[in-house]
């Protein structure tokens, strides 16, 4: 019975623990089923997203050359692209899902089927983007290789056919879910797939192109460094040319050449124009023409003016419309073609008042056909006219110059501020104004040596005329110029009378302008003998030995005043100052002056000529002719200006021995011609628009003269006055004409006197009739008109004014 017990109490405790377990076991069940795993699976799962995260990054940045999950990196990633292609961004897409599916504390169930699924399913996705993709290697090479060997066997299209049912199989099997569930989630994976792998070439494109363009920066600034390198050893051993070449140059006493200078400011201009004065007065150096004249105030000095008395220049330069110029050179061209000229236009050349159009004819093309095709084209381009050279000197193209639509004003003190101007050591430079390109043009009338302007009415010609008065003005002092104006019109001139420059007041009666122009020809005939008694071709060499004579005599006058008073005695010597030995003379006998002095320039100006002809135009021919062929190297030039350019006034005397000619606008071609030898000034668009014929050359320059107003003028006349009034020169005022009218001769003595008595008369008055000589002398009228007909062709009185009493021209005797 015991032993029965003690069985069934063993049996009893057995059951008690076999209740235990499975009690236990199936709380365990139910905890799993619950999904609370323990912390293993969390560490799994952490090391697989670890791993699957390394393997997005080796995959994904792999770019060839670098690989941000290193050497491991780089072969896991190269490995797997080179076998499955573009199927290797699965890997770290499944292990996530894996280890999201853990850290999720999900009870993972592997089936034995499911990694033979994805086995099988790795190299069938490799094949179909084998087959499916164009890129190189999109499937690696077991998709290469399963799809070549299948399209062999059941072609292309079957191949595809079944892989993707092979595929779809292994997914399904792989994910355990039917093919309904399986096609969505397949087709959201191959769509996600698809947006990686396009995302992940665009990466890689990226990269590359960044690497390459990262690698051209590189050699572009390593190319930029040798460049620097080169030209820094260039310049080095072109300043050690230049040192040698100085040395060798300083060795051979070889003047070195400076190069131009920059663009001066109105600061620099009026810097260099008081360092010119200064080395003047310091040095006293000769300067051709450049000399002391004999009416020099005792003691006093000229100072130059400078640009402030002139009207600023506006900061507002021209912009060029390219645009407008590319049309106008399609409109020109059209033009050209619709009459049968072929060509193109090669170069524009824009300018302040024209631009010029280079066209290039085709070959065949006679030059005369364009320049017949003037007026055409002016009424093309909507022109006032249209200058054509044909063809331009040097270059083989025809030059068309159309008037802008915008003119710009030039303005004297822009010449007078330029470089060419302030550079030029010419004290008679005339600032003409500024080419078509609009570069500044200032000739030297000394070169030229005579000048020949004419214009018609309002075409700039009498502006331009007092532009190379104040060009002068602006060089000169009255030691160095001298001016004979002679102004009949009365109101061109009369601006400057009184300036210390004039050798007498501004001669505005044609009478007394032929006694003017006879005693200046006088004045010539006295230098040449001046400059042959010292052997002198001109007026420079002549002022060069009276310089050098002055100075030994100025030596020798201090060598005998320290002499004198080294001396002890009693008697009064007295110093003969012109002893060309400096000695000592025995009487105080007064010498005479020596004729010998420094000679400065004589500028003629006739403004207009046409007043001159028709009153004395036999006398007044005579002398511009002489003049004109001899003064050039006695220091005497002349300014002819004339708006009546015929050739009853520009003679052909005067024309040949005035080679530099100046034409505004004309209205004929008959009177270009008279003043160019050839047309083309009627074309002029006024304003100061002028052609200029240089000195030994026939070709035409058109240039843009400068504008001066009125109060500049005076402002710079004012200027002058205030530092002295002027010394006229008497010979000159005074001199008598030389024709005597018969009618006087045939009256006798008697005539003579009575004449002589009427002209002291009148030079008492301003003004003289015929009924006032009546009424003083008890004369009758015929002989009272004819002394006042006398006098008027003496020049004592001018010319008649209808009732009004005649003007005295002559100051009290």
């Amino acid at each position: 019975m015991a032993k029965s017990a003690k069985s069934t109490g063993s049996a009893g405790r057995s059951e008690a623990k076999r209740a235990k377990s499975s009690s236990s076991s199936d709380k365990s069940v139910r905890q799993s089923s619950s999904g609370a795993p323990g912390l293993a699976q969390e560490v799994v799962g952490i090391l697989l997203l670890a791993i699957a995260l390394y393997a997005a990054v080796s995959l994904f940045s792999d770019s060839g050359t670098t690989n941000l999950g290193g050497r491991v990196g780089t072969v896991v990633s190269s490995f797997l692209f080179d076998f499955i292609g573009y199927t290797s961004y699965i890997f770290p897409f499944i292990l996530g899902v894996i280890a999201l599916k853990l850290l999720l504390r999900r009870v993972v169930t592997i089936r034995a089927a499911v990694p033979a699924a994805f086995v099988l399913f790795i190299p069938v996705t490799s094949s179909i983007l084998s087959a499916l993709m164009t890129a190189e290697g999109a499937g690696g090479v077991i998709g290469l290789l399963l799809s070549r060997t299948l399209g062999a066997y059941i072609g292309e299209t079957g191949t595809l056919i079944l892989l993707f049912a092979v595929d779809l199989a292994a997914l399904l099997v792989a994910t355990g879910t039917s093919v309904a569930h399986g096609s969505i989630k397949f087709f959201s994976f191959i769509t996600a797939t698809a947006g990686t792998v396009s995302d992940s070439i665009k990466v890689q494109k990226a990269l590359h192109e960044e690497t390459a363009r990262i690698a051209a920066v590189a050699a572009a600034e390593a190319a930029e460094r040798a460049r620097e390198e080169r030209e820094k050893r260039e310049d080095e051993a072109r300043v050690e040319r230049m040192a040698k070449e100085d040395a060798l140059e300083q060795r051979a006493n070889v003047p070195t050449i400076v190069p131009p200078a920059p663009p001066k400011t109105q600061t620099d201009f009026l810097e260099a124009q008081k360092e010119k004065q200064n080395d003047k007065k310091t040095a006293g150096a000769p300067d051709e023409g450049g000399a002391p004249l004999e009416f020099t105030a005792p003691g006093g000095s000229f100072t130059l003016p400078t640009t402030t008395l002139l009207d600023p220049v506006p900061h507002t330069a021209g912009v060029v419309d390219n645009e407008a110029l590319l049309e106008n050179s399609k409109i020109l061209e059209n033009k050209l073609l619709d009459f049968g000229v072929e060509g193109r236009v090669l170069e524009v050349r824009p300018g302040p008042v024209v631009t010029m159009y280079e066209f290039e004819p085709a070959p065949g093309i006679k030059v005369g056909r364009i320049t017949n095709l003037s007026d055409d084209l002016a009424l093309a381009m909507k022109a006032i006219s249209i200058r054509i050279i044909a063809p331009i000197p040097g270059k083989s193209v025809v030059g068309i110059e159309i008037p802008n639509k915008k003119k710009q004003t030039i303005l004297i003190r822009e010449l007078l501020e330029c470089n060419e101007f302030e550079e030029t050591d010419s004290r008679i430079a005339l600032a003409l104004g500024r080419d078509i390109a609009g570069v500044p043009h200032v000739a030297d009338l000394a070169r030229m040596p005579h000048l020949l302007v004419a214009g018609a009415t309002g075409s700039g010609k009498s502006v331009s005329v007092n532009a190379m008065v104040l060009s002068i003005l602006y060089k000169a002092t009255p030691e160095d110029v001298r001016f004979l104006m002679i102004d009949p019109k009365m109101l061109e001139l009369s601006a400057y009378e009184g300036i210390p420059h004039l050798i007498t007041p501004v001669i505005t009666n044609p009478k007394r302008a032929a006694v003017a122009l006879k005693s200046i020809v006088v004045e010539m005939t006295k230098r040449y003998r001046l400059m042959s008694e010292k052997g002198a071709r001109n007026i420079g060499t002549y002022n060069a030995k009276i310089a050098a004579e002055a100075a030994a005599e100025e030596e020798a006058r201090r060598v005998a005043e320290a002499e004198a008073a080294a001396k002890s005695t009693d008697d009064t010597v007295v110093i003969d100052l012109d002893a060309p030995d400096g000695g000592v003379a025995e009487t105080t006998e007064v010498i005479e002056e020596n004729e010998h002095r420094r000679l400065p320039f004589i500028v003629v100006i006739i403004d207009e000529l046409a007043d001159l002809m028709m009153t004395s135009g036999k006398d007044v021919e005579e002398c511009l002719v002489r003049l004109s062929q001899m003064a050039r190297a006695s220091g005497i030039h002349i300014i002819i200006a004339t708006q009546r350019p015929s050739v009853d006034v520009v003679t052909g005397l005067i024309k040949t021995n005035f080679p530099a000619r100046i034409a505004f606008k004309l209205p004929t071609r008959i009177d270009s011609r008279t003043i160019l030898d050839t047309s083309g000034a009627e074309t002029l668009l006024g304003e100061g628009d002028m052609l200029f014929i240089p000195p030994g050359t026939s070709i035409l320059k058109r240039l843009h003269g400068v504008y001066v107003s009125e109060d500049e003028i005076m402002r710079v006349a004012e200027f002058w006055k205030a530092q002295g009034a002027p010394a006229y020169d008497t010979e000159i005022m005074n001199a008598p004409d030389e024709s005597v009218s018969e009618e006087a001769e045939e009256l006798g003595e008697e005539f003579l006197r009575r004449y002589d008595e009427a002209v002291a008369l009148a030079s008492q008055l301003e003004m003289i009739s015929t009924s006032y000589l009546q009424r003083r002398f008890r004369i009758g009228y015929n002989t009272a008109a004819r002394l006042i007909d006398h006098m008027e062709s003496q020049g004592v009185i001018g010319p008649s004014q209808g009732s009004r009493p005649r003007e005295v021209l002559i100051k009290k005797l």
